[in-house]
């Protein structure tokens, strides 16, 4: 079986989001690579006689999801604050066609951010129509559309900016996610 490795970010000094909190939320990340690969594992130990392990694969193959988009959900995010501050190219252009404005499509985004609950908040691109969809996944494996680029993934659980501020503070932090986020790296998925 091939395990997945934890990524490496390189992640300098963010404006409004404490180093503290990054390595919180690293240490967060790491242990779902751990059981991602711990998961995988027993899976294949399970399906050695999948008839007698059919109710527990079920519930471990569902457990999966969970940890491997939780995985995956946040080497997008962290990826996002690597290096510096980029602009955006034809992505805005695209997000000002379709939302009206980039400052349309922002509010909006931030709207969806500051909805009451936990989750993450994606930009994903149709790759077959090539339409925008701003959208809000509750668990890491509920509410995802199949088969859609994600593009920006912004982490609204309160892991993610707790060591920082309060839950009540939530509008703060994502003032913080957007001021820094490296443009460049979301404008590279979305040519890609």
């Amino acid at each position: 079986m091939n395990e997945y490795q934890k990524k490496e970010f390189s992640i300098g000094t963010l404006d409004g989001l404490s180093e503290k909190q990054i390595e919180a939320h690293l240490g967060l990340y790491a242990g779902y690579v751990k059981n991602t690969n711990k998961i995988m594992k027993l899976l294949e130990e399970m399906m050695a006689d999948s008839e007698a392990n059919a109710y527990q694969l079920s519930e471990v193959k569902r457990r999966f999801g969970f940890e491997f988009n939780g995985m995956r959900l946040h080497e997008l995010y962290f990826e996002q604050f690597e290096s510096e501050e980029g602009t955006l190219k034809s992505l805005k252009d695209a997000l000002a066609e379709q939302y009206g404005s980039y400052d349309a499509w922002e509010a909006q985004c931030r709207a969806i951010a500051s909805m009451r609950g936990v989750g993450w908040v994606l930009l994903v691109q149709d790759e077959r129509t090539g339409h925008l969809h701003t959208i809000w996944v509750s668990d890491h494996e509920i509410g995802h559309l199949g088969g859609q680029k994600v593009l920006l993934a912004m982490d609204v659980w309160e892991h993610a900016f707790l060591v920082d501020y309060l839950p009540n503070e939530r509008g703060v932090y994502i003032d913080a996610f957007f001021k820094n986020l490296n443009w460049n790296v979301v404008e590279g998925r979305f040519t890609a």
